[in-house]
């Protein structure tokens, strides 16, 4: 994706190379709220900023967790730090996690929206347009407002 992605942007597709957990999803579904987190294992806080948002699950608004800047030797090893990593913060989630180890899901969510670091959370609202680009914690606030149209 060449262009920058910006509150009221269309949500880039999702391309993972594996969902560790949950069924695929490669579109966003119309008419539904989605959070999108970032997260790495490599960073000690991220897994608990992932397990925080699990709450959220139980708001009819989907949830998915993306690993796509991980550090590790190989794609497999990094798929298996991450599925580790999953497992231990969330155990038995049902929660849709991916892992991309082919850069497109850096590039096209965090590097084109400025935002480097994670975790990182995003808001898609039901046009499929970018609700809001920030902070996870910021969630508990934002997401209210994203809900009812406010």
């Amino acid at each position: 994706m060449s262009s920058n992605l910006n509150l009221n942007s269309p949500a880039p597709p999702i391309k993972v190379q594996n969902w560790l957990r949950g069924n695929p999803l490669s579109k966003f579904q119309l008419g539904k709220i989605c959070i999108v987190a970032f997260f790495s294992t490599t960073l000690g806080y991220c897994g608990k900023e992932i397990s925080d948002l699990a709450k959220f699950s139980d708001t009819g608004v989907e949830f998915i967790g993306i690993a796509a800047s991980e550090e590790a030797a190989t794609a497999d090893d990094a798929r298996a730090q991450v599925d580790a990593s999953i497992t231990k913060s969330l155990p038995n989630t049902n929660i849709r996690m991916g892992f991309d180890h082919s850069g497109e899901m850096d590039e096209d969510w965090l590097k084109a929206s400025l935002s480097f670091h994670v975790p990182k959370a995003f808001i898609v609202d039901r046009d499929g347009s970018i609700a809001f680009i920030g902070d996870p914690v910021m969630l508990e606030d934002v997401l209210p407002k994203v809900i009812d149209g406010s």
